[in-house]
């Protein structure tokens, strides 16, 4: 087991207009292969398409769970992208 944590974010505790700038800002800080959380009360699909057109093929999608009351995703970094913080990756 990894004694890496993995950022999640949950939407419901966040103003509307907080939510994607708060959730790219940790999906672009990913390292390749790294993976983030996000939790909603819906499906996050339009996050999804967001991402993809953004930065097509950076990015995998995975439901953790799906709904009807909550919602659960698990983002990660494409091995092959970059990060765009400045660790160099």
């Amino acid at each position: 087991m990894s004694d890496i944590e993995i950022p999640s974010i949950d939407v419901r505790t966040l103003a509307p207009a907080e939510r994607h700038p708060k959730i790219f800002g940790v999906l672009t800080s990913l390292i390749p292969r790294g993976v983030m959380h996000v939790t909603s009360d819906h499906d996050p699909r339009p996050l999804h398409y967001q991402i993809e057109s953004r930065y097509p093929e950076e990015f995998d999608w995975q439901y953790l769970e799906q709904g009807p009351d909550l919602w659960r995703v698990e983002i990660q970094r494409a091995q092959s992208s970059g990060c765009d913080c400045c660790c160099g990756h």
